[in-house]
């Protein structure tokens, strides 16, 4: 598939992840990821002192190289759901 069609959502792509492929006479010409994925964090800056976990984020670096923001309770190894669409964090994975 051309990269022009994945764009930015090449990054979210995992080994045997399922994608709608909308084609046209045989070629591609876009792809739809689940709206959902899980990542490792796998970098974090520490926690500032007198941040509150509801009202603050952080930056993060996912294991698959993007950066994304995270609360502050979330730490370097921890597993997250991250929204394909925009990249943002949704919650801690629950596996």
């Amino acid at each position: 598939m051309p990269e022009d069609i994945i764009g930015d959502q090449k990054a979210y792509l995992q080994e045997g992840m399922a994608v709608m492929l909308s084609t046209h006479n045989g070629v591609p010409i876009a792809i739809e990821l689940p709206a959902r994925v899980t990542l490792e964090i796998t970098e974090t800056e520490p926690v500032v002192k007198g941040q509150t976990a509801s009202s603050s984020y952080k930056p993060a670096m996912l294991s698959n190289g993007v950066r994304t923001l995270v609360p502050p309770h979330i730490q370097a190894g921890t597993r997250v759901v991250i929204m394909t669409e925009d990249g943002s964090y949704v919650e801690r994975a629950k596996d």
